[in-house]
């Protein structure tokens, strides 16, 4: 279950990779570049929705505002079905990324409600073995919407999606934030809580690395249907490549789940964007120079990407524990801070990546390269 709450976001993201190139062709056939905005857009929603899910928690319980989030994305996503312009559907996604931030981010404040330190992070790597499924079957299903009812059919799944996890959330999930334990929504108690999230040193290492991450990662979505289609001539098969990446590059989480607890979540993650930066510059000198043969030229990219992937699976969840673990006490605003501030940053660095596609991947890698090169420097400040 809450695998499923936590691929809200993944689910909303990948499967409208597909409807992407329909999308561009009906409603801004003058610059496909645009399209990717739908994305973008989703993602500065769920941003800014991040800012009040997490408050809303610690004031009311976890239950009820993941379930308000839920019906807000419920009602975008049939805004979205109807929209007949780009800019009525940039709208809806961002209100739908506003919505998809209640199961995000109150779902990790639900995790912290009961674990802590490497235990959450052994915790939601597990989480994330279940969850690295839905990113791989995304695309296949939003194809597959797409051949049913063109791309608003896209969004009748992401509606069925909604209310299964509602339904699955309120019927099988205890509270787990009792009344005595709750802070109300009061402006005095939110300016502490927040005053002491954004003074914590820690914390804010931890979300500036994860901007990082993040940054890199939605880069290389935005632009994703364009370099397989385009540049490599798969997009008749990118469903199925993508699955075949999201699976490969989930045995990232599966690793982390089992070597968390006994080296720690810093090391792992500092590891990681060690390998990932030097992967990076290795593929940027090999396709800035055109060194690489013709037939290596989709493989050497197809690994480069599922090594993206992988670098995510054993960052994200232990750098969101190590920022979550000295703030159990207001674990909802800390989340919701630390996803916000995240997000929204790694959007001005995805947005630009994306509209700089110029027909190869150099831009992508670029950004990946500079990203985690800074996020290697970063964690050397950062301690267990």
């Amino acid at each position: 279950m809450l695998a499923f709450l936590f691929a809200t976001i993944a689910f909303s993201i990948d499967a409208m990779l597909p409807a992407l190139p329909a999308i561009a062709a009906e409603l801004t056939p003058d610059n496909a570049n645009v399209a990717q905005l739908i994305l973008t857009a989703f993602v500065a929603g769920m941003g800014a929705g991040t800012l009040f899910a997490g408050p809303i928690s610690d004031a009311i319980g976890r239950k009820p505002a993941i379930t308000i989030g839920f019906g807000i994305y419920a009602a975008a996503t049939i805004a979205a079905i109807f929209a007949d312009s780009i800019e009525m559907l940039l709208i809806a996604r961002f209100v739908q990324g506003l919505g998809a931030a209640g199961p995000r981010i109150v779902g990790l404040a639900l995790v912290r409600d009961l674990y802590a330190g490497r235990e959450m992070a052994r915790i939601t790597s597990f989480v994330m073995m279940v969850f690295i499924i839905v990113p791989a079957l995304a695309p296949s299903i939003g194809a597959g919407m797409i051949w049913l009812a063109g791309w608003h059919g896209v969004f009748i799944g992401f509606l069925i999606f909604a209310l299964i996890g509602s339904s699955w959330l309120n019927l099988r999930q205890a509270e787990t934030l009792p009344r005595e334990r709750r802070r109300p929504l009061r402006p005095g108690p939110l300016r502490e809580a927040a005053r002491e999230v954004l003074g914590n040193r820690h914390v804010m290492l931890c979300t500036l690395i994860l901007t990082l991450g993040f940054g890199q990662m939605f880069g290389l979505l935005s632009s994703a249907q364009q370099l397989f289609g385009e540049a490599y001539g798969k997009g008749d098969a990118f469903p199925a490549w993508f699955a075949a990446m999201a699976l490969l590059s989930g045995t990232g989480t599966i690793l982390n789940a089992a070597f968390v607890t006994r080296f720690g979540m810093r090391r792992i993650a500092k590891w990681a964007y060690i390998m990932q930066t030097c992967v990076s510059a290795t593929m940027l000198i090999l396709v800035a120079g055109d060194l690489l043969p013709p037939a290596l030229h989709f493989p050497a990219f197809f690994l480069w990407c599922v090594s993206v992937f992988f670098m995510a699976g054993v960052t994200f969840g232990n750098l969101n524990a190590l920022a979550l673990q000295y703030m159990g006490h207001i674990a909802g605003m800390a989340a919701s801070i630390v996803a916000a501030i995240s997000t929204v940053l790694a959007t001005l660095i995805a947005a630009p990546v994306g509209l700089l596609y110029d027909g190869t991947a150099i831009p992508v890698i670029a950004a990946t390269l500079i990203c985690s090169g800074l996020a290697w420097f970063l964690m050397r400040f950062l301690t267990d």
